[in-house]
């Protein structure tokens, strides 16, 4: 152990990562907003797939489109979240509530 340094249990520690993990994410900025409403639907959708770790292909299976259909959404998505890649998408549904660590992975 640390010098005098506290510890949590592994009970209060699991609360907190829970709260933490639930907690609600603070209110889009407008330009945040602004850019999250140029997706479509079903590119909301494909971005929370995405955030799940899904391939192109599982996204194709899972939404029962076509891969260049996939393929399509998936390129979209970054540039109207004005984002790098799909990483980065990723971090930003992340980042603004749009997607939530944990989320399961339906088969």
């Amino acid at each position: 152990m640390a010098v005098g340094d506290g510890t949590l249990s592994a009970a209060a520690t699991a609360r907190l990562m829970t709260e933490f993990a639930t907690a609600a994410p603070p209110s889009p900025s407008d330009e945040v907003q602004r850019r999250v409403d140029r997706l479509t639907e079903r590119e909301r959708e494909v971005l929370v797939l995405l955030a799940r770790g899904y391939s192109n292909a599982e996204i194709s299976r899972q939404l029962y489109v076509g891969d260049a259909t996939t393929k399509t959404h998936v390129r979209r998505v970054p540039d109207k979240l004005e984002v790098r890649d799909r990483i980065h998408a990723v971090i930003f549904a992340f980042d603004h509530g749009l997607a939530r660590p944990g989320g399961s992975r339906e088969r």
